[in-house]
């Protein structure tokens, strides 16, 4: 079993993915330096729980 996201974090990361879905891939590494440009997030566990579900739902898509 996986880490269980938070509301907060699925909402945050669904508007992200959708302002730029096109520039967002399944590599984390990536999609990393491809947030900084749509959010300015607070915290590194944050911004890093947001890239991963952004992967998560990049690679459901695919």
């Amino acid at each position: 079993m996986g880490r269980i996201k938070t509301r907060y974090i699925k909402v945050v990361s669904q508007k992200i993915y959708n302002m730029g879905e096109e520039k967002f891939s399944t590599n984390f590494d990536e999609n990393k330096a491809a947030v900084t440009q749509y959010a300015t997030i607070p915290s590194k566990k944050m911004r890093n729980s947001i890239v991963g579900y952004i992967t998560r739902l990049k690679k459901q898509a695919e």
